[in-house]
């Protein structure tokens, strides 16, 4: 394809008690080049005057595709008419190069009140669709556009809530106005270029994701709109996790830093933090609330999240040292334990485990526990094989997914890393979303090679998924660093998004 394309404009006029208006949409697909991009709508109406509209980011139906759409709203006013008629080009600059679909040179045209224009040469097109589900919505409706088909035998939606398994069927019907009545009741004369529109309605209840494509049959013919061989898919929030170390308190500018980290929690829209080397004063070993790192970076959140913290062992000689949960949804179930054979506080090498039990809006309750567990050769191995036999323990039939989290202070090819890679029961979930051919030698193939492979690769902070869950990592990333929020600790974060598989 070309770097842009446009796939259909809309052009309506209304007429309400509040006055006379004039809707202009446009739908475009652009090749992903780049991260940093601007798309724009180039356009004249009757006036002849050229104007720039903005165009905004809409979906990614691809790694390497995005859809982009614009929308003008125009009332006619005693001192200023409608566009009517326009003319106009799309605009993509990136990298900076600047790509053009405008018809050739010619520019495309949409006539005032025309209804739908599809200019994508196909015969039937999913229009004004959402880019995710809602809370709490339970239909979903599907407009299509049929390129002169109002004498179609049957426009229907092919639908999946759980990625294929279970199939169902609705029919959509044919509307002379797809607008909302209400609004566009008085439409002159939709759709003048052919476009029939038709319109189903989709019940998905509580489900977490929707996946649909749209056939029209005609006189024995079959023509499919499936997104491009992607199918449509639309979903609810996915659940977000950061895992950081904070470094007991070991930073310069440490109340700052506290901020930086509740900034990232509110505008990455975090749903569940696990924090290790969380702080608070000794005070004798009576500890202090007030001091608590964990608190502090809570209490900076515009919403407070739910807390679950318990502490180990004497750190740095002046705090009790441990480990915490926040989490935006309540906690159904949490406890902590020692998972390491000393109980000693003045033991640096006695390590605590904190869990929470989620519910997760339209997923499910998933298990977490934050972890902070001693190098290999001060006990990793008993640590590790003590918190798994928990983490069963804690696993029933209601259970989604169980993630173990944190700063395990192994290698990524290390022994210990080994040890868990061998057990085959918990898989690490940054490699699965940022080097999945490499994932699958690991844990999958058990390539003979596959620690040659991790040479350069120095993590010690890990989500492991139980291979077993329902849960599946969509994408993760290294937070923390001077190309984001800046450093925080002596570790990076690691944040990433999960759905259900």
């Amino acid at each position: 394809m070309n770097k842009i394309q446009l796939l259909y404009v809309e052009n309506v006029i209304s007429r309400k008690k509040a006055g006379v208006r004039q809707t202009l949409r446009f739908f475009t697909r652009v090749e992903d080049v780049s991260y940093d991009k601007r798309i724009d709508v180039v356009w004249a109406g009757e006036d002849g005057v050229w104007q720039t509209l903005p165009a905004s980011w809409h979906s990614k139906p691809e790694h390497d595709k995005e859809y982009w759409q614009a929308r003008m709203d125009f009332r006619l006013a005693p001192d200023k008419s409608l566009p009517g008629n326009i003319r106009f080009g799309l605009r993509y600059q990136v990298s900076g190069v600047e790509y053009w679909d405008n018809n050739q040179g010619l520019n495309y045209s949409s006539q005032a009140d025309s209804g739908v224009k599809l200019t994508c040469a196909l015969p039937v097109l999913n229009i004004d669709f959402a880019n995710k589900l809602d809370d709490g919505q339970k239909i979903v409706p599907v407009t299509v556009a049929a390129d002169k088909f109002t004498d179609a035998d049957k426009v229907t939606v092919h639908w999946t809530t759980d990625n294929w398994r279970h199939t169902h069927k609705t029919p959509c019907h044919f509307k002379r106005d797809h607008w909302d009545k209400e609004a566009l009741s008085n439409a002159r004369n939709p759709n003048q270029y052919g476009i029939a529109i038709w319109k189903g309605w989709l019940r998905i209840g509580q489900a977490f994701r929707l996946q649909y494509s749209i056939s029209v049959e005609r006189d024995g013919q079959v023509f499919w709109d499936n997104n491009f061989g992607k199918n449509y898919s639309v979903s609810r929030e996915p659940l977000k996790i950061l895992i950081l170390n904070l470094h007991c308190y070991q930073e310069d500018n440490q109340d700052y830093k506290f901020s930086q980290i509740a900034r990232a929690i509110e505008e990455l829209n975090i749903d569940v933090v696990c924090l290790q080397e969380v702080a608070e004063l000794w005070n004798d070993g009576a500890g202090d609330w007030e001091s608590n790192s964990a608190r502090i970076i809570n209490d900076r959140l515009a919403s407070p999240y739910h807390i679950h913290t318990d502490w180990s062992h004497l750190g740095f000689d002046k705090y009790r040292e441990g480990v915490a949960i926040l989490s935006k949804y309540p906690l159904t179930k949490h406890d902590a334990r020692y998972v390491s054979g000393s109980h000693d506080v003045y033991d640096i090498h006695s390590r605590k485990v904190v869990m929470a039990q989620i519910r997760v809006p339209y997923i499910g309750s998933v298990n977490v526990f934050s972890a902070h567990l001693s190098w290999w050769e001060n006990g990793f191995s008993e640590q590790f094989k003590r918190l798994c036999e928990w983490a069963d323990a804690k696993q029933s039939a209601h259970v989604k997914a169980t993630l173990l989290c944190g700063d395990f202070n192994i290698a990524a090819g290390s022994a210990g890393y080994h040890l868990v890679v061998d057990a085959h029961q918990y898989e690490d979930q940054y490699l699965a979303a940022n080097s999945q051919g490499l994932f699958e030698k690991i844990f999958r193939v058990n390539d003979p090679h596959w620690q040659d492979y991790l040479n350069d690769d120095y993590r010690i902070d890990y989500i492991f998924l139980n291979k077993a869950s329902g849960l599946r990592v969509t994408s993760a990333r290294v937070l923390f660093t001077e190309q984001d929020y800046g450093r925080v600790s002596d570790h990076c974060g690691y944040f990433m998004v999960f759905e259900p598989k």
